[in-house]
């Protein structure tokens, strides 16, 4: 069955945007071995501009570092941007109109996709009964460093979510699973 997943890396206090401050610290065999599984589940990714900008500039330059740089590289691309009319990374379809009815396509043809971070697309995603499956990546660290548009809170109408189950890491990074109680 396909379905969407977000898969949100943050620390204790909220920080979804500074990872290169903390996250490698707690990214261990454990999160690899997790980190590809999600990726080998998902059919294609789906992003918003700015994560799309961020990923092309790393994983094109890590092309045939290892299998999930190029999983990373060559996995099907959905960009959710109204400014990004050109995408040089390998595989990349925008999505400027009819985003609600483009992704809802992609999900009916049985495509699961997988999300990095949550931001608009994931609101979007969310107050449109598509978004299936919040998985918090949960460093054991306060960055004490985040503005508030860099943290995972926004305001954004409630959005209720059953607990589907947990990883814990040697290095303390916990993997929290949440599903969508209005996923369609």
């Amino acid at each position: 069955m396909s379905k969407i997943v977000s898969a949100t890396y943050m620390t204790l206090d909220g920080d979804i945007s500074n990872m290169m401050d903390w996250h490698f610290d707690y990214f261990g065999e454990e999160a690899q071995k997790a980190a590809t599984v999600q990726l080998a589940e998902a059919d294609a990714l789906i992003m918003g501009r700015e994560t799309y900008e961020g990923f092309a500039a790393a994983w094109s330059s890590r092309a045939g570092a290892d299998e999930f740089a190029d999983r990373m590289n060559s996995i099907k691309k959905y960009v959710v941007s109204t400014t990004l009319t050109e995408p040089e990374w390998a595989n990349t379809e925008v999505i400027s109109e009819n985003v609600v009815e483009r992704v809802r396509e992609i999900k009916e043809s049985g495509t699961s996709l997988l999300q990095y971070g949550f931001g608009d697309v994931t609101r979007l995603l969310l107050e449109n009964g598509l978004f299936d499956e919040l998985r918090l990546w949960l460093h054991p660290v306060l960055s004490g460093k985040a503005q508030p548009s860099e943290l995972l809170y926004r305001d954004t109408p409630q959005a209720k979510f059953t607990y589907n189950g947990v990883e814990v890491h040697d290095t303390g990074l916990i993997i929290l699973s949440y599903l969508a109680k209005n996923a369609a």
